[in-house]
């Protein structure tokens, strides 16, 4: 390998190491972020096998700790399976596992950018929910008022009215993919290209209930958490770190002896 060739290699390396540190650095910076997903950097040789270079950013989609809320509207999935919400302006859906979700002024069940909770809706005493769409709140029976809101493992929307009477008016439905690494992150704990990661039932239906084919459950008043593990985290910036150095410290000998054959050649 010429010392040129040195060069090229080391450079290609701390580029690659770089983003390895900036992707540990997203991670750690959102510990506390809800539902985020940790990620890890792959490294593979270039083309002409002088160098190395990032492969592929993974995304760990495995289940963060569920955190006990108090707020029944509060989401949080065990197991499998992603909330799907919809931009009620665009018509764009998007995957979450951020369940905070609240009721808007008109009684939909949103993300903190207003986006809705798609399910069945249309429910009320001794009537299922049928109706797919936006999951919001029914009307209570005549003389009565809502009194408070729960949902049950199965992601039903139970009400309570002012008379101790109750309806299931709404089913919070879940979607899974086949390849959810192709998920693409859109910021603000959202995912687009549900389409090419490969959604396990083209619409949603039956079998998107919480709890069926594979899916997890939903727990009301919790919130799941950052799966982010700061042990592994410190471990791969310390790696990730004194490779970055070694790789810097083989630049600066490169250097060194180039310019030593740049004054051989002078004098």
């Amino acid at each position: 390998m010429s010392l040129l060739g040195t060069l090229t290699t080391s450079v290609s390396a701390l580029d690659s190491f770089t983003t390895g540190l900036d992707t540990i650095g997203n991670d750690i910076a959102n510990i506390n972020t809800n539902g985020y997903k940790s990620s890890s950097v792959s490294f593979a040789d270039t083309f002409s096998g002088l160098g190395t270079q990032v492969s592929a950013t993974n995304t760990n989609f495995s289940q963060g700790a569920l955190n006990s809320t108090g707020i029944p509207t509060n989401l949080g999935i065990s197991g499998n399976g992603f909330f799907i919400v919809k931009d009620p302006n665009s018509g764009n859906e998007f995957a979450t596992r951020d369940g905070s979700f609240t009721l808007d002024p008109n009684g939909y069940l949103v993300n903190s950018m207003g986006y809705r909770v798609e399910g069945y809706t249309g429910g009320s005493a001794g009537t299922a929910p049928s109706t797919l769409g936006d999951v919001k709140l029914g009307t209570p029976p005549s003389g009565t008022t809502l009194q408070s809101v729960s949902f049950s493992t199965g992601g039903d929307l139970v009400e309570t009215y002012s008379d101790g009477s109750q309806a299931t008016t709404n089913q919070v439905l879940l979607q899974n993919y086949t390849d959810p690494s192709s998920l693409t992150s859109q910021g603000n704990n959202l995912y687009s290209n549900l389409t090419g990661a490969g959604p396990l039932s083209t619409t949603l239906g039956a079998s998107n209930a919480p709890a069926q084919g594979g899916l997890g459950t939903v727990q009301g008043g919790t919130i799941e958490q950052s799966n982010v593990d700061l042990t592994q985290e410190f471990s791969a910036m310390i790696t990730m770190q004194r490779a970055f150095e070694a790789n810097a410290r083989l630049l600066t000998v490169s250097d060194t002896v180039l310019e030593d054959v740049v004054n051989m050649k002078t004098h």
